[in-house]
């Protein structure tokens, strides 16, 4: 089980393009959206370009496709242009989990927040988040997983 903590962030800039999907479906979306925002930050260096995000709003149903947006981290606000729009991620208390290994298990990482929150009285908020740290290989380093809390 990975270690949970309490924090308070700031919100993070995003370049990022939306998909409405289904949980199922979010391997098949992130990476035309990531593509289109790689070409964007190309032609826009001054923008900074950090690491991906993939911004989750929680819909009232579990099983309901979701407005996911898929980013990278930019160090300032920009006008949105097409499909590549400028948000931000939630500021605020959340709960954060570190996830090594392979995405394949990242659905135990989230289940483990969503357990440690109902124990120990938080209350999860509208949003979540994952922030990816890349390596050399197929799968992350490390995966940062945030839930707002309410």
């Amino acid at each position: 089980m990975p270690q949970i903590t309490i924090e308070t962030v700031a919100p993070q800039l995003l370049a990022a393009v939306s998909a409405r999907v289904q949980i199922k479906d979010i391997m098949n979306a992130w990476e035309p959206a990531l593509h289109q925002v790689k070409t964007f930050l190309a032609d826009r260096p001054a923008l900074g370009a950090g690491r991906q995000v993939f911004l989750y709003p929680h819909p009232t149903q579990r099983d309901a496709a979701m407005e996911i947006d898929f980013g990278i981290e930019v160090s300032k606000a920009f006008d949105d242009s097409g499909a590549v729009k400028c948000v931000s991620t939630p500021d605020g208390r959340v709960a954060t989990a570190a996830h090594i290994g392979p995405l394949t298990s990242l659905p135990q990482t989230h289940m483990a927040i969503h357990q440690w929150c109902a124990a120990n009285g938080h209350a999860i908020g509208g949003f979540s988040w994952e922030t990816y740290v890349w390596g050399d290989a197929p799968d992350p380093v490390e995966t940062i997983v945030r839930y707002a809390l309410r």
